[in-house]
């Protein structure tokens, strides 16, 4: 089966890149818009872009009418946002912030979230969240159909326990992130294995318990 991406829609384009290349994770962003709404978003057009320097990317999708999202206008405004990742306990919550409200409205507020001050940036970041990295503006890239954000990464606040800071490492055995899958799909990622490395045999890899990495 072939695909000629230049003889169909923008919408088959997102269908299929969208359902193909998954799981991803999510990012869930914190915004503060100019009358101090703190708005919350999720993106699963996000990812790590490098170490150095720390950044990252999320992806923000104009709505089909051209009206800029409030994340958007937000990061285009003031150039700070906070990506946190979700995991299971917030799943929901994360879900619910993606409902396209007033942007005087606080999806933070509307689904019952407790915000904590950031250290760098003015957004604040979601306390019940096990990861939040607070990020300012890098770079940004405009299409047709979204605005590209990279973030440069400043704060990182982490769950009390998840991360030991004498190794860092990072403990995975209380670490349940949630992904996106096809369509309205999220799978989560208890089901772990490891795979054989060079000169180490594989069963026994496979036999080691995740703890951390």
């Amino acid at each position: 089966m072939q695909i000629d991406f230049s003889k169909i829609t923008e919408y088959q384009r997102y269908k299929l890149m969208s359902s193909l290349i998954v799981p991803r994770p999510i990012a869930l962003v914190t915004t503060l818009g100019a009358n101090g709404v703190v708005n919350a978003a999720p993106f699963s057009m996000f990812n790590m872009l490098g170490e150095e320097p720390p950044i990252v990317m999320i992806s923000v999708n104009k709505h089909a009418d051209g009206e800029v999202k409030d994340t958007a206008t937000n990061i285009l405004a003031s150039g700070e946002f906070v990506v946190h990742l979700a995991d299971e306990p917030i799943a929901e919550q994360m879900h619910a912030c993606g409902a396209r409200v007033p942007p005087e409205v606080s999806e933070v507020e509307m689904v019952g979230f407790t915000t904590a001050p950031s250290i760098a940036v003015q957004p604040p970041r979601i306390a019940e969240a096990p990861v939040a990295f607070e990020c300012r503006l890098w770079e940004k890239l405009e299409t047709d159909s979204r605005y590209i954000f990279i973030g440069k990464v400043l704060w990182l606040h982490a769950r009390d326990g998840l991360v030991d800071l004498e190794k860092y490492r990072v403990r995975l055995q209380s670490y349940f992130p949630v992904a996106r899958f096809g369509a309205s799909f999220y799978i989560n990622t208890r089901e772990r294995y490891a795979l054989g490395e060079k000169g180490r045999d594989a069963q026994a890899a496979r036999a080691t318990s995740i703890d951390e990495i």
